[in-house]
């Protein structure tokens, strides 16, 4: 009877743990997604995801049905997707291992090194600048693309380190940070500043991703020792030795609305990180279904998307996974919100509406115009966000936060009290 019992308790406990509504799984076995090894994430304003594959092309989901595309029925160059982006007018920026792609939900226009001043046709990484630039980063150079001319750097006409332009990031002040396999570079449109293990506090000179938070500190991770926080003058490292974070292999980092750091690694599971506390998701103790995350985009939702290696596509957020909405309604107007709670303190919340897919900058500024923090500065699709802000050792006082999304721009005041 105790064996019946316990086996039965194992079997309910299994069950409950296979129907978690935190997670939802998508796979080759249950969808029509071509190919369970995703390399890249994006999503759209109308909330659509991009899921790029290794090998077997670019697939949407609209939450209901999916759409591929690939080498065979699109203009799509190779179906090896290394990179997304999505510029303020919708179109997608695809970047493949055989040149780079744009895709405007109808045409497309295939950019490579024959008939383009692209470097390399392997595109490892892509942003996109407060002005529509596209910044390109490939295994041989960056490129700069304003529509119609091209600006190449390269370890011979510039300071870049290393040909292997891994990541890209664009802060608030619009200096690009670039992620190398010879090291961190800093570029402000003139001046070159590299960071190396021989010159600085970073752990590893392979940099495979940078992520910048709401105070301007750049997380930076590498590929063999770890994580790394730099707020332009001091470096805090992360690694298996000294904190809970799972490898010292990290390939993807994302910040939600929150704060919390997700970071994905090639083989040891998902991280989150508030700062102080770890979360660690794996096969084992979560519905993760393989360890080898190398993609992960958060929705206007508050759902996260991780694209693994082997297992497919997975969903998840606390307390249930909000479904896609068919015929959303959006935003009839931009709008910044007044912030809640206002006096405030510790921290508050800002909320904001866009109606397309913009750049978006939100800035925290003094009475006398000196910046706080930037508390959002990255391309973002139609919606409605909101976003924390928590500096420490603030001074009681009046400031003024400001937006600004393409044509769009507002300001408001907020009070903190000590």
């Amino acid at each position: 009877m105790k064996k019946f019992f316990l086996l039965l308790t194992i079997i309910l406990s299994v069950k409950i743990f296979a129907q978690n509504p935190d997670w939802i799984i998508y796979n080759t076995g249950n969808t029509s997604l071509p190919s369970n090894n995703i390399w890249s994430l994006a999503i759209d304003g109308s909330g659509n995801k991009w899921v790029g594959t290794g090998g077997y092309g670019l697939a949407k989901f609209d939450g209901t049905n999916w759409t591929v595309y690939n080498t065979g029925n699109s203009s799509l160059p190779n179906n090896f997707i290394y990179s997304q982006a999505i510029d303020g007018s919708g179109n997608k920026w695809i970047g493949t291992s055989d040149g780079l792609a744009k895709f405007d939900g109808t045409n497309w226009t295939v950019y490579n090194t024959g008939n383009s001043s692209l470097p390399n046709n392997a595109i490892r990484s892509l942003a996109i600048d407060g002005s529509g630039n596209k910044w390109i980063g490939t295994e041989n150079g960056l490129a700069k693309f304003d529509g119609t001319n091209w600006t190449i750097y390269n370890s011979t006409n510039s300071s870049l380190p290393n040909g292997y332009t891994n990541a890209l990031s664009i802060d608030g002040s619009g200096i690009k940070w670039i992620g190398t396999d010879g090291g961190l570079v800093k570029f402000d449109g003139t001046n070159w500043t590299v960071y190396k293990t021989n010159n600085s506090s970073l752990p590893y000179d392979m940099v495979y991703d940078i992520a910048i938070d709401g105070s301007g500190n750049k997380w930076i991770g590498t590929n063999g020792g770890g994580l790394a926080k730099f707020d332009g003058t001091n470096w805090t490292v992360y690694n298996t030795g000294n904190s809970s974070l799972p490898s010292i292999y990290i390939y993807k980092i994302v910040i939600d609305a929150s704060g919390n750091k997700w970071i994905g690694t090639p083989g040891s599971g998902l991280a989150k990180f508030d700062d102080t506390n770890w979360t660690i998701y794996n096969t084992g103790n979560s519905n993760l279904p393989n360890n080898y995350v190398l993609a992960i985009a958060i929705d206007p939702s508050g759902n996260k998307w991780f694209g693994t290696y082997g297992g497919g596509l997975a969903a998840y957020k606390l307390g249930g996974v909000v479904a896609i909405e068919k015929n959303i309604t959006l935003p009839t107007q931009f709008y910044l919100e007044q912030n809640y709670p206002n006096p405030f303190n510790p921290s508050t919340t800002i909320k904001y509406k866009l109606t397309k897919t913009s750049f978006v900058q939100i800035t925290v500024y003094d009475l006398l115009g000196k910046e706080i923090a930037v508390l959002v500065n990255e391309e973002k699709s139609a919606g409605e966000y909101k976003v924390n802000f928590n500096v420490p050792n603030l001074t009681s006082g009046v400031y003024i936060y400001r937006i600004t999304a393409g044509d769009y721009s507002a300001s408001r005041k907020m009070i903190y009290l000590k």
